[in-house]
């Protein structure tokens, strides 16, 4: 029988957490939003906030960060880690307030936006140990996983350097899973934005995708 089996992308506890999660996101904040794939960059938070029903004038938001020391380390042929905070979020006064790093741009920008945006829609709601990971499977169910598993993970290397970047708290396999079941429970079989993921999300949202289909 297990010739007609395919393997969940995840391990069984990451995947009993992605199922339950789910449902509890959607018990809360509804069905499971459409997937967007494309977001212009000239008024990103003010978007993602009518995407994610938060009232930008609820919100105050920050900006912060320096490339400077990153680019000298770069000039220098020196490898760039980077797994420091892209966004913060916190209350001042009773006020959310979300602080993104100034330095980021295209699909970091809308995942980290997006990530501190789901603290706003979870505070008061949700006060569990998991609420970071908890905040980026958010994204996946307002419709902006793309956005999120395309930047949690990204390796360039060239002669002289490499780098390597890492965003968020869920892995790609998780993605792909999370972003498997948002579409099943959407009836996507064969999602039109599947060819907008990167290479390794798409290939775990596939296997997602048959696992699904075959249990």
């Amino acid at each position: 029988m297990a010739l007609f089996t395919s393997p969940c992308p995840v391990n069984v506890r990451e995947q009993k957490w992605i199922e339950e999660s789910l449902a509890w996101l959607r018990t809360a904040f509804g069905e499971p939003r459409a997937v967007i794939t494309d977001l212009a960059d000239d008024d990103v938070v003010g978007r993602l906030c009518q995407l994610m029903d938060v009232d930008p004038k609820t919100i105050t938001v920050e900006l912060y960060g320096d490339s400077a020391e990153d680019d000298l380390a770069r000039a220098a042929g020196l490898t760039v880690r980077s797994r420091g905070a892209a966004g913060h979020y916190r209350r001042e006064n009773g006020r959310p307030v979300i602080a993104i790093d100034r330095t980021l741009t295209s699909t970091r920008l809308v995942a980290t936006v997006a990530h501190e945006l789901g603290h706003v829609r979870l505070d008061g709601r949700y006060d569990g140990d998991d609420q970071e990971p908890l905040t980026d499977l958010l994204t996946v169910h307002f419709g902006l996983g793309v956005f999120s598993a395309n930047a949690c993970f990204d390796f360039s290397q060239d002669q002289r350097r490499r780098q390597v970047r890492r965003l968020g708290y869920l892995t790609e396999p998780m993605y792909g899973y999370a972003l498997a079941c948002h579409a099943h429970s959407r009836g996507e079989r064969r999602p039109a934005w599947a060819g907008q993921l990167d290479v390794n999300p798409r290939a775990y949202l596939k296997r997602g995708l048959r696992h699904l289909r075959r249990t």
